[in-house]
């Protein structure tokens, strides 16, 4: 086996490894958010069970696929991504929710954690600017704006 050869894209080791850090907490909050919108989606009762089910698996599925483009930036950073359950709680600011909540309550859990992971997205911009890394940047953008639009929608359900 070949010894492997230094990353040079332009940006130092320290601010890849600072990004990729960031990035996994991203990843973990898109995971345990990914996780908490599919067992809302299989576990959901009430009047509003066909919209909140449907809703939900849109919502998981661009969850899902999402992943996938988060790992893949850092490994492209060059660095592990994390893909444990102990490390994605460790590395999460979105808490796993116990028991079934009512279907309004698993609404108001989503938009928190649609919410959270918008804030831990928006918090990179600072290393990323100074990074001049505008692949994670756009992925960022991206992710954003499928956030903010979500916590939207879901927020409109809680309307009278």
């Amino acid at each position: 086996m070949g010894k492997s050869r230094a990353i040079n894209i332009g940006m130092t080791e320290q601010q890849r490894a600072d990004i990729a850090g960031g990035l996994s907490k991203l990843l973990a909050d898109s995971y345990t958010l990914y996780l908490m919108t599919h067992n809302f989606h299989w576990n959901v009762t009430g009047p509003m069970f066909n919209t909140l089910h449907l809703m939900f698996m849109g919502q998981y599925t661009e969850q899902w696929n999402a992943l996938d483009l988060i790992a893949e930036r850092i490994r492209a950073l060059g660095f592990p991504a994390p893909g444990t359950y102990g490390e994605f709680a460790e590395l999460a600011s979105i808490k796993e929710v116990r028991g079934q909540p009512k279907a309004l309550e698993m609404v108001e859990h989503l938009v928190a954690a649609q919410e959270a992971t918008a804030r831990t997205a928006r918090g990179l911009f600072d290393l990323v600017d100074e990074a001049n890394d505008q692949p994670t940047a756009d992925l960022l953008t991206q992710r954003l704006d499928v956030h903010e639009k979500t916590a939207w929608m879901l927020r409109s359900l809680l309307e009278e």
